[in-house]
């Protein structure tokens, strides 16, 4: 086995706006029981890292499984690999076609087949989550997120064409792409403004 992998972001238009990111409650309450903590924690530190590094990542093994608190063991036994193959089982992870591991960054929602294995108060959990209106719609959670990672970016010193470039190559609508990089150059302009 290697010592590293290479990770890269699956993208999905629809699934990139619609989805759960890794880390939110739906995630922690719908999915943690299907993939199982191991899968859902590297999930997590993939979006992360996708965050920084949206071309994708090489990812250390030992490290990685040191960071998330899980044996080093090399082999198709190690708790990584194990949780990567999870990943790819659920349509969560897949080969790219060339020598990459593709990650998709957000998880659909559980489908009828993964609601049935659900423990009977989770399917009434997600029942009754289902049918409460979400605070903020698909439009309004993608631009959080194209916001977010605008912004790392220029705080990096990328200017906003590279932004903007950067934002449609991870799968975001263009316009979303443009008013995200304008917003996060206006914000950490303000910002170095005032702190100077």
């Amino acid at each position: 086995m290697p010592k590293t992998l290479t990770i890269r972001p699956w993208p999905d238009p629809v699934l990139d706006t619609t989805g759960h990111d890794p880390r939110s409650p739906y995630a922690e309450s719908f999915w943690l029981p299907t993939l199982g903590p191991s899968a859902l924690l590297l999930l997590r530190h993939l979006a992360a890292r996708f965050e920084t590094h949206p071309a994708g990542i090489e990812l250390p093994i030992a490290d990685t499984s040191a960071s998330l608190k899980v044996s080093d063991r090399p082999g198709s036994n190690s708790p990584i690999v194990r949780s990567l193959t999870r990943l790819v089982v659920f349509g969560l992870a897949g080969n790219d076609g060339a020598t990459a591991i593709a990650v998709r960054r957000h998880l659909p929602s559980l489908g009828v087949r993964q609601l049935r294995h659900l423990p009977a108060a989770r399917r009434a959990a997600h029942a009754q989550w289902s049918h409460t209106p979400q605070r903020k719609s698909p439009l309004q959670q993608a631009q959080r997120r194209a916001r977010r990672m605008a912004l790392v970016l220029i705080e990096q010193g990328d200017n906003p064409d590279h932004v903007e470039r950067v934002l449609a190559s991870t799968g975001f609508h263009p316009t979303l792409c443009r008013s995200s990089a304008l917003w996060a150059h206006a914000q950490w302009s303000e910002f170095t403004r005032t702190a100077s």
